[in-house]
């Protein structure tokens, strides 16, 4: 039985604007992760990968429920389920596999490279493809690419890329059921990307469970970069259209420098300031799909 919310909280929730849920998604979608590097020193990358996707799972289960209703799904929509599962399993631990080596801003604007193949091909206009060439040269600009520095970080930030394309077309074929149900079926999904992580993360993740400050701080990674973005993220997809909300992610860049400067000390380029600034002018323009 899929849980429902009353009418009046289901109005309310439609009444906010889909963009509120996507720039609130897109803060704690690099909040999480700089507090990830910080704990890096006590935790490997895989550990706290399959930290952030446990505690989420954990979260989403109790939550949601998912397996009351799994069951009667169609076989489509479990086997879309089950690959987004995967999907999220990998895209957690090359992203966090990236992040230890990059830092947040490069592996933010490289994220993205994939949604703006999205966007190229979703949009139509010249108003849009004007935000879409602004886009372009300002992640271009954000990359500061230097593979001299350190190629297999590039290697797991341009998987990731790919996976979080992935993430996005399976993530929107989930959220057009639209409502709760959207986020139940994330949760069956997150349930199985914790399973899956599981052998690969567990050994690293170890020292975190003898260390309750270690642990509070992985799951807090959790809560901050899947609960919160991930339900975000259904609320917003479920009324953008995919090329509109592929065209937004632009954002992405600019909020994982934001962060990167206040959580991590990492200061841009004047270069990189100048990508941030046209990321924002190409949102700004950009005209919605309908």
């Amino acid at each position: 039985m899929e849980t429902q919310s009353s009418p009046a909280a289901q109005g309310a929730l439609a009444r906010i604007p889909p963009e509120i849920y996507f720039v609130t998604s897109a803060i704690f979608h690099y909040v999480g992760p700089a507090f990830a590097v910080l704990l890096f020193a006590n935790v490997g990358p895989l550990g706290v990968a399959w930290l952030r996707i446990g505690s989420a799972a954990a979260i989403f289960a109790l939550w949601q429920r998912p397996w009351s209703s799994f069951g009667a799904l169609r076989p489509a929509d479990r086997r879309r389920i089950v690959a987004l599962g995967f999907v999220l399993a990998a895209m957690n631990i090359t992203f966090y596999l990236a992040l230890a080596r990059l830092p947040l801003a490069t592996v933010g604007a490289i994220e993205f490279v994939g949604p703006i193949m999205l966007a190229a091909i979703g949009l139509r206009g010249p108003r849009n493809t004007v935000a879409l060439m602004l886009a372009i040269v300002g992640v271009h600009y954000l990359m500061n690419f230097k593979l001299a520095g350190a190629p297999l970080g590039y290697v797991f930030a341009f998987a990731n890329c790919g996976l979080f394309v992935l993430y996005i077309v399976l993530g929107h074929r989930i959220a057009a059921d639209g409502g709760e149900r959207g986020v139940q079926r994330l949760a069956a999904a997150m349930l199985i990307a914790a399973f899956a992580a599981f052998p690969i993360g567990i050994a690293d993740a170890l020292p975190a469970f003898e260390n309750p400050i270690w642990l509070a701080a992985g799951i807090g990674v959790g809560v901050c970069s899947s609960v919160i973005p991930y339900v975000l993220d259904q609320l917003a997809m479920a009324r953008l259209p995919r090329a509109t909300y592929a065209l937004m992610l632009t954002l992405l860049p600019a909020t994982a420098t934001v962060v990167g400067i206040l959580v991590l000390g990492q200061v841009p380029t004047p270069l990189e300031w100048t990508g941030i600034a046209m990321i924002i002018a190409a949102v700004a323009i950009h005209r919605r799909a309908q």
